[in-house]
């Protein structure tokens, strides 16, 4: 993968501190406005990136680059994952993947006509741990009760209230606890369970965007609460219930660092799978092989699951009477 990189915020550094662990990951260049060219230039020295730049037309230009990585934003994953399709370069885009799902499927469609890979960055979905749990839940008899709770009080909350509306907290741009922290619960229960019958949000509401939230996941046999706050903080765990036993992972569901496998009448076990200590390693490396391979079959397949989440998202916001945009 020749890379280009979109954004110089906290996740993009986070990033770097692991792509060096897949030198197959080649970084050609960094992408951000004037603003950010000193941290640019920085990360450049740093992690050996190839180019800075501060226009995004030439960093799409530059034909080293086949993959665009859109780290910027909740706002601009939209329209800055279409100009690097238009522009013919696969695309991974960080959580959440657009603000409505009639952008998303605009994008899918766009990537799909060239025969691109268009893919959306969020790691529970390659964490081997989470994938052990999809195979362990028929252990636990039939599935009754989930509760994810993802409470992390924001330091922004504070300049929140006293007026300063940031990005984390601006309804214009994408930001509240759903779109931000809850999300990643949403798709920790979509890669187990699939589209739910039904969707409802409770949200405190705090000038026109939800600081914490429930949402309640209704299916058959199976009941979920989600809970995403940055208003207050909980310990931070999810745990799903079933006849024969429950499964606990402790810490927050982007990460899944361990778990607890609780079986009825057997010793709780403690299992760890994961390959890498940092949470993004393992989807980057399913990425690369992806995008080497044009596997837009698979990247189909993960849109699917995305598209899903992003209808939850919807009726979620829709029942608190959220709009976002």
């Amino acid at each position: 993968m020749k890379l280009g990189i979109l954004g110089s915020g906290m996740i993009v550094k986070d990033f770097l501190s692991m792509v060096v662990d897949l030198p197959q990951i080649e970084l050609k260049g960094i992408f951000g406005t004037e603003r950010s060219l000193k941290v640019m230039e920085e990360l450049k020295e740093t992690y050996k990136i190839e180019q800075v730049y501060t226009d995004i037309d030439n960093c799409l230009s530059n034909d080293a680059i086949d993959t665009i990585y859109v780290a910027l934003p909740n706002h601009l994953h939209y329209s800055f994952t279409k100009k690097a399709l238009e522009a013919n370069k696969h695309v991974i885009c960080e959580k959440p993947f657009t603000l409505s799902y009639d952008q998303l499927v605009e994008l899918e469609m766009l990537a799909s006509s060239k025969n691109l890979v268009l893919i959306e960055a969020i790691t529970n979905q390659y964490l081997t741990n989470y994938k052990k749990i999809k195979e362990e839940l028929k252990t636990l008899g039939k599935i009754k009760l989930v509760e994810c709770n993802y409470s992390q009080y924001s330091s922004r909350y504070d300049a929140f209230k006293e007026g300063t509306i940031l990005p984390a907290f601006n309804p214009k741009m994408g930001g509240g606890a759903l779109m931000d922290i809850n999300i990643y619960n949403i798709h920790f229960v979509v890669g187990l369970f699939g589209e739910p019958e039904a969707v409802h949000y409770f949200a405190n509401v705090e000038r026109d965007i939800d600081t914490s939230g429930t949402l309640i996941l209704e299916y058959p046999d199976t009941k979920v609460v989600c809970i995403g706050a940055k208003d207050s903080t909980s310990e931070i765990q999810s745990t799903i219930q079933g006849t024969d036993g429950s499964i606990i992972v402790k810490g927050a569901t982007n990460v899944v660092d361990a778990y607890k496998k609780i079986l009825n009448k057997k010793e709780t076990e403690l299992v760890n799978h994961n390959s890498h200590p940092h949470r993004m390693y393992e989807e980057f490396k399913v990425f690369d092989e992806v995008i080497k391979n044009r596997d837009t079959e698979f990247a189909k397949k993960q849109l699917n699951h995305s598209k899903t989440v992003m209808s939850i998202v919807e009726k979620a916001l829709q029942h608190a009477g959220i709009s976002l945009g």
